[in-house]
This record gives C-alpha cells, structure tokens and sequence, in this order.
C-alpha cells in the first residue's frame, strides 16, 4: 500500500461570511493520479490554492508529505510543482530562456534540453513562448513544475481549448510523469478524461465532498441503484472516430 503523501482534514475556508470550503477530508497517495472535480464555484480551486501555500486556511489541518502547512510552508514549496497558466510567461523569451530564468528562480541546475526531450519540445528549443500552439504551450507548462523534481504536481485543467490530439498526447505525458515516480492533483471538466487518468477522484460540490473513490467504484455504485442511460451505449465515441480517421499524430499548427 502506497503511503498518505497529502492530507486534508476538516478543512474550512470563508470569506467574511461566505464559507467557500466547508470542512472538507480527504488524503492523497503517493504515486497516484488523484482527480479533484466539481462545478465552477465548488471549491476545488481554493482547496488546492491551500494545499500548494498560495491562499491561507480558515481551519483544518493540512500535511503535504510530513510537513504539516502552518509550520513548513516554505519547505512544502520546495517538494511541489504547480502549472502556471499560460499567461504567465514572458512571451518573447524562447524556451530555453525560460527554463534558465525559472531554474535560476528555484535555484536549480536544468538541462533545458532533456527537460524539453520529457515533454517532446527539443525542436521548440529556440522558438518564443508566443510562437507556441496551444498543445505546445501547455506542455511547456507542465515542463516548467519538473525544474525542482517535485514530488508532487498540481495541473489545474491542463487540457482545455486543445483539440483531442493534443489531450490525448497531455494524457500520456501526465501518465509519464507518474510512471517516473510523481505524485499527480488534477482538476478538469472533462469526465473522460478523469475516467482515463485518474486513480481516485473527489467529487466536491458547494465546498465539501460528495463522493471519493476510483471512476469504476463510482460508476458501479450508480449502477447499482438502477441508473440507466436513456440510449444505448455505443463501443466508440465521436471523438474515437477523430482519432481513428485523422491519425494519433500530434500536429502542431
């Protein structure tokens, strides 16, 4: 059995009057893909936001591989990563420019190469942040939380806007990622996409948590009460058809 490396408990946070995270629990494995879903509002954003020491507790107990977050806020920063937005980078700088300027920020020595190898930029070494499509500027991203070797990572809806090539190419790189040891927090809209990569999911509405387990537990367990689907389900998507017909190519634009 893998061991706790994130634990939540009895988590509160308000906003004068409004409470945002009501007294939430739940821990995260070592070595898993774990999913935190739910509607815009619902306090996934916030949880994280605490987890990773970028927004302060109301209450609640929070421990990030051992080091509880009140007392080692600084030391959990140094075993984590969390994706910028895209947003955030200096867009006329190329990708080299921007690992040396984030290693020298962590205090790192890189490879700006075999970093770009992890997540197949080696050819984008000298282009700018800007020139990027989005698939790439998204990989470029994720590349950006591996420059301290986390031990964990936070992707906050890694593939939204990118066309089902480019998902599918983030899905094996988050699955490689994983593979080499790191702990995965994910959020995303899309329930495929957390049927496929994710271990466990929370599932977390009006801030708490209204279900926790893995996709196929959850979905037996709504099974069982009887729940049909209203058509009869196919053994392909559309997008499986997309796929099929135009290639598992990435194509970059």
């Amino acid at each position: 059995m893998n061991k706790t490396i994130i634990q939540v408990k009895d988590l509160h946070k308000k906003y004068g009057e409004f409470e945002a995270v009501k007294g939430i629990s739940f821990d995260v494995l070592e070595g898993e893909i774990f999913g935190l879903l739910g509607p815009n509002g619902a306090g996934k954003s916030t949880t994280l936001e605490i987890i990773e020491t970028l927004r302060e507790k109301t209450s609640g107990e929070v421990w990030v591989d051992g080091l509880n977050l009140e007392e080692s806020p600084n030391e959990i920063k140094k075993i984590i990563g969390v994706q910028l937005q895209t947003s955030g980078f200096y867009p006329s700088l190329t990708l080299t420019e921007l690992i040396i300027l984030f290693a020298g920020l962590y205090n790192e020595e890189v490879d700006p190469m075999s970093l770009l190898d992890k997540v197949n930029l080696r050819d984008k070494a000298k282009a700018k942040f800007k020139e990027l499509s989005g698939g790439q500027k998204q990989r470029f991203s994720i590349a950006t939380t591996l420059i301290n070797k986390p031990k964990i990572i936070f992707l906050d809806e890694p593939t939204t806007g990118l066309d089902p090539q480019a998902r599918r190419n983030l899905w094996d790189l988050i699955r490689d990622i994983r593979a080499h040891g790191t702990t995965v927090i994910i959020t995303t809209h899309y329930m495929d996409e957390a049927e496929v990569l994710c271990d466990r999911v929370a599932i977390i509405d009006s801030g708490k948590i209204i279900a926790l387990n893995t996709p196929d537990k959850l979905i037996d367990e709504l099974v069982a009460t009887g729940f049909e689907k209203p058509k009869e389900v196919k053994q392909a998507n559309l997008e499986d058809v997309f796929i099929n017909i135009t290639g598992h190519t990435l194509r970059e634009e």
